[in-house]
């Protein structure tokens, strides 16, 4: 085992980042007294504590953010994630929830450091201070050894009984996490082109200690099931006389009809004991997971054959699987944890491989790009997971960083582009979120679009969001004028550092520098649409009524009411989109001609058309 220093943690310029991915030495580059790892060299030093077992503990529980001293859902304090029990006791009894088990690790930090409580919720230096204290304290009730020099696999148990995980179980994989993190390291992007690395270190074996704390689990009380996959059944009940009072889903035979392409990303807004709840209501939605934020624990609701009630288009509840993030769009810092981020990445991947799903921001998206199905229905729609979704870091855990397959060069009109706009420090204005106090708008993952190359302009004006021309805010439900991370679109024009893409219909404008530019030009193949007079954009891609043996149930295909020019051009996600309809009106499956996939001749593309996606049709377009 090597060695650890005090040198393995540290920031670097861009430049560096990169030198250190190649094993170019870069050492000028570095920033030894960086105020962002600073607080952990110190910790360490001041306690006897390896600073890569320090740093990868925090990176686990916060990604070495702090959120300005505000908890988090669970009362989770800090870049340590030190739980303050009292106050998260309080806050359930408060809501009338039941009490859940929590260790109290910040009272016990706060004993083994001696510092004051309050400092230790608001400030990261104290914080971490605490934690480095706390882990100390019980690398010595274990009699493990301690120093700055010892090899991570001794501080196993330690770290997974700080972790303030609730179950053994749960304990255990956050340790596992942890060390992982030291074997590969971690590299964390900062505003200013720099970035925080954690560099990798080798790490023995913790089989020994890994089977002392699972033999803790019998002397404890029994756990609940939440490493594993919880079967919580959506019910498929007829509660009225009339054949069609029915819910919450529908019975169907994917993905053999239909086909099953796209995994949408939502939140419930909602604890997750409401969560439950409401998708075990037959009168209500259901989607097809749930993933708890607290630890990341899955509840699948509905089997993949079956179509779920949760995207509010059925052409995309027909071809998707709804994944519910616990949590609040508005105040996504306190309920998207890292445990979560794991869980989903973790879920996604297997439903990625089980159905052919591709890996990109065209197929795994977010409830906030569904389009409405009529225009009326646009204003409606919903716009989780919101702003603090971290896209970039999730697809980073999925295997597919979203930099992959993108170019730094500069760009130029015609090119297609995705936005990166990076989400540590990425601050972008934003309001109203809720009565929680202001918005966490530190770290957001997306740019704004302004109507000219300036940040004194009006944002983009999205006619279908707003159809009585009230002018765009900086609400955090507002998307319409925002391009989320990941999402590509074609360069229209360049003024300076100000870069326009085709959006919604128009230019949107977004500051683009070089020195920290916001979008990268992509350089794998991508087919585009170039718009000729005046283009039409659906929100479905329904079959044509020749395609209904009983006309009555054709399903008029109507124009979204975006207008969009001639020479306008936008990215396709999919060049040929199912053209079907699954006709299912009635409860019973012996119901004579339902249950029943209709396919049309008609042929679309699905494009990155603004906030949202949108339909074209491959009869009124030209594609390149």
């Amino acid at each position: 085992m090597s060695q650890m220093g005090r040198r393995s943690f540290i920031v670097v310029s861009s430049t560096a980042a990169l030198a250190f991915g190649l094993g170019i030495k870069s050492s000028q580059a570095v920033e030894v007294n960086s105020k962002e790892t600073k607080i952990y060299d110190d910790a360490a030093k001041k306690y006897g504590i390896p600073v890569t077992v320090l740093a990868a503990f925090a990176h686990c529980q916060s990604r070495w953010q702090d959120h300005q001293g505000r908890p988090s859902v669970g009362s989770g304090f800090g870049p340590m994630h030190l739980i303050d029990a009292a106050a998260r006791r309080k806050a359930l009894e408060r809501a009338g929830k039941p009490i859940a088990a929590s260790e109290d690790t910040l009272a016990a930090a706060v004993k083994a450091s001696g510092l004051d409580a309050n400092k230790v919720r608001k400030d990261a230096a104290a914080n971490v201070e605490a934690g480095a204290a706390l882990l100390v304290a019980l690398q010595k009730k274990y009699r493990r050894p301690t120093g700055v020099t010892t090899g991570p696999e001794n501080w196993y148990l330690s770290v997974a009984r700080a972790s303030g995980m609730s179950t053994i179980t749960a304990q255990a994989e956050f340790a596992d996490r942890v060390m992982k993190t030291i074997a590969t390291g971690k590299k964390e992007r900062l505003p200013l082109g720099r970035a925080i690395v954690l560099q990798k270190s080798d790490v023995g074996s913790v089989e020994e200690q890994k089977t002392q704390l699972l033999k803790a689990s019998v002397k404890e009380k029994p756990e609940q099931p939440q490493d594993k996959t919880e079967w919580i059944p959506a019910p498929y009940e007829q509660y009225g006389e009339n054949a069609g009072d029915y819910g919450n889903h529908d019975r169907a035979f994917r993905p053999k009809a239909p086909t099953i392409n796209y995994i949408i990303i939502h939140d419930t807004e909602c604890s997750w004991e409401t969560t439950l709840k409401k998708v075990q209501d037959p009168k209500y939605v259901s989607w097809e997971y749930s993933i708890r934020s607290s630890d990341g624990h899955i509840a699948q609701h509905l089997k993949p054959q079956d179509i779920g009630w949760h995207a509010g288009n059925w052409w995309f509840n027909m071809h998707s699987i709804g994944l519910e993030h616990e949590g609040v769009a508005a105040r996504g810092h306190k309920w998207y944890t890292e445990a979560m981020y794991l869980a989903s990445a973790k879920l996604v991947k297997k439903l990625s491989a089980q159905y052919g799903i591709p890996l990109d921001r065209a197929h795994i998206i977010g409830h906030d790009q569904v389009p409405g199905e009529k225009t009326e229905k646009i204003a409606g729609m919903h716009w989780d997971p919101g702003p603090f979704w971290d896209w970039e870091h999730f697809f980073e855990l999925l295997g597919a960083p979203l930099s992959k397959g993108t170019s730094t060069d500069p760009v130029k009109v015609g090119d297609v582009v995705r936005i990166l706009p990076g989400f540590k420090g990425n601050a972008q204005p934003m309001t109203d979120c809720g009565d929680d106090g202001p918005c966490e708008s530190g770290n957001t993952n997306f740019v704004p679009l302004h109507s000219a190359p300036s940040k004194d302009a009006e944002l983009v004006r999205d006619i279908g969001l707003r159809p009585k021309g009230d002018p765009p805010t900086t609400q955090a439900s507002d998307i319409g004028a925002r391009a989320a991370a990941g999402n590509e679109f074609v360069v229209a024009k360049i003024e300076g550092d100000w870069t326009a893409v085709w959006f919604l219909g128009s230019m949107g404008w977004f500051y683009n520098p070089r020195s920290a530019p916001k979008a990268r030009k992509v350089t794998e193949k991508r087919t585009v649409v170039t718009t000729t007079g005046t283009t039409k954009v659906y929100g479905r891609a329904f079959p044509e009524k020749e395609a209904f043996r009983d006309a009555s149930r054709y399903q008029e295909i109507l124009p979204l009411v975006y207008q969009i020019g001639d020479k306008q051009q936008y990215v396709v996600g999919e060049a040929n989109p199912a053209t079907a309809y699954y006709w299912s009106k009635t409860f019973s499956m012996d119901t004579p001609d339902d249950h029943v996939l209709i396919k049309g001749n008609d042929r679309y593309v699905l494009v990155s058309f603004g906030h949202r996606l949108a339909f074209m049709r491959r009869a009124e377009i030209t594609l390149r």
